[in-house]
């Protein structure tokens, strides 16, 4: 991973154009070329990133990174603080609790429990920054992303948005359905579902033990 602090302003232009002015900001290169930057808050969100793949050109005093699909993110180096490299080698992934990891692996044996005629194509599906919970296909043949959580919350829905972002990035998926799948759902994570696009399914853990398609309520 590469860290590079300085005073920089952003760029990005693409889906709609963002500028951010001129201040101190971390800049994130991760070993898949992932590109984030951040200010000193904020928890893990980046102010503008770049998920891979994507093609990183450092030119003089700026540098422009653009993806397949034609967005670019330039960032004007104005002073650079530190710039170091670290070698973090392999990272064994979150580990989910046991509830979550249960639900998780009843849903994949059982996918029509989330939507009628739900098939599943692959549990722990792989993309460039992290497996997705569950790949399905819909009865329409569409696929569908879904996010398993024991508790629904806003994270989630920003964890699937970047899922969807990444798989749509491959033509051959078509365009990818987003789902989250919890136990509860925050009425905060229920509306930022709906505005950008996703559906959301609050399910009984045990009644799902008992494969109960009766007690889950789909919205």
């Amino acid at each position: 991973m590469r860290l590079v602090v300085a005073r920089c302003s952003v760029d990005y232009t693409g889906r709609l154009a963002a500028h951010l002015p001129a201040a101190d900001r971390l800049i994130m290169v991760k070993a898949d070329g992932c590109v984030a930057i951040h200010a000193d808050g904020g928890a893990y969100k980046p102010l503008n990133w770049m998920n891979a793949p994507n093609r990183l050109a450092e030119l003089d005093g700026w540098w422009e990174i653009t993806n397949p699909k034609g967005e670019k993110l330039v960032i004007t180096l104005h002073e650079v603080h530190s710039d170091n490299t670290h070698e973090l080698g392999d990272d064994p992934g979150l580990t989910k609790d046991g509830v979550e990891a249960h639900l998780q692996q009843l849903l994949a044996a059982s996918p029509g429990a989330i939507e009628d005629g739900m098939v599943l194509v692959r549990r722990e599906y792989p993309t460039g920054i992290g497996p997705v919970d569950l790949v399905c296909r819909d009865v329409q043949g569409r696929v569908v992303a879904i996010e398993v959580k024991r508790r629904g919350e806003i994270d989630g829905i920003e964890q699937l948005s970047r899922y969807i972002e990444c798989l749509n990035l491959d033509s051959s998926l078509g365009q990818v359905r987003g789902m989250l799948v919890a136990q509860v759902i925050k009425p905060q994570a229920k509306a930022l579902a709906r505005s950008r696009g996703f559906h959301w399914v609050e399910i009984d853990y045990d009644a799902l033990r008992g494969i109960d398609p009766g007690d889950l309520r789909l919205f």
